[in-house]
């Protein structure tokens, strides 16, 4: 399993080459400016606390998040905490939170093959459907990272490809890359204010994203708190809020 060694990216030559190319090849871009301030709420790997503290400050606003499920990982041990399981799974699409994929096992698409990480991507989301979610249309690469041939080869399949770059979603941004800001590690809250400013001073979108929610977290993860007054400020700031999949119809209409 992915996460039983720590993740280190390629640091050689070769990685940032490929890393650069996978940026500039197939693009998607995104055809006009949303014209508002929007914002997407999502959790990476869908650790049983995002599932449930997570869960519980959104829908306490009558709002909903994404949660990037590699339903391989059920119910395991990960870094950030225990993984959620089916009946996780099931309760927030019930509550009308958006399933998103992730590669079943979790392999990293920058160093997979084409072939491999859309076998992976497929057999995720069958399992994702067979547990209740009833339209797959976001993806996150796992740790953030992909090369040209899994880009190509995922694009057709899902409306969003999310990296962890960090940016802000408008006019002629790539989709089959899109930016994403961490809620994760000491300045976490704080980065994400900032880019929630960037985006409502550009009338953009913005995905935010974390793992764990928990009041002592994992270095990937945030608090309760940081969640919640993140969110608050964002409704206070006019942010209409929605999640991935629902702000990708949004704009393509």
């Amino acid at each position: 399993m992915a996460y039983e060694n720590a993740y280190r990216a390629d640091a050689s030559l070769k990685g940032k080459l490929r890393r650069r190319l996978a940026r500039l090849a197939h693009r998607r871009p995104l055809r006009a400016a949303p014209g508002r301030p929007m914002l997407s709420v999502s959790f990476d790997d869908a650790p049983l606390t995002a599932a449930v503290a997570g869960a519980q400050i959104l829908e306490a606003r009558g709002l909903r998040g994404t949660y990037y499920v590699s339903a391989g990982l059920a119910g395991r041990d990960a870094p950030m905490g225990v993984c959620g399981q089916e009946a996780d799974y099931r309760r927030l699409v019930a509550a009308g939170h958006e399933l998103g994929c992730h590669t079943f096992s979790h392999l990293d698409c920058g160093r997979a093959s084409a072939a491999d990480a859309a076998a992976e991507a497929e057999r995720n989301a069958a399992t994702l459907a067979a547990w209740g979610a009833a339209r797959l249309e976001s993806f996150a690469y796992p740790y953030g990272d992909v090369a040209p041939g899994p880009k190509q080869a995922l694009a057709p399949r899902f409306s969003t490809l999310r990296g962890l770059h960090h940016g802000v979603i408008d006019k002629g941004v790539d989709l089959n890359q899109a930016p994403a800001v961490g809620i994760e590690g000491q300045d976490g809250e704080a980065t994400a204010r900032r880019w929630l400013g960037e985006a409502q001073a550009r009338k953009a979108w913005l995905i935010l994203y974390t793992h764990d929610v928990a009041e002592t977290p994992s270095p990937w993860g945030c608090t309760p708190n940081a969640l919640a007054t993140l969110i608050d400020e964002a409704l206070a700031a006019g942010f209409e809020i929605d999640t991935v999949g629902a702000v990708a119809r949004k704009l393509a209409a």
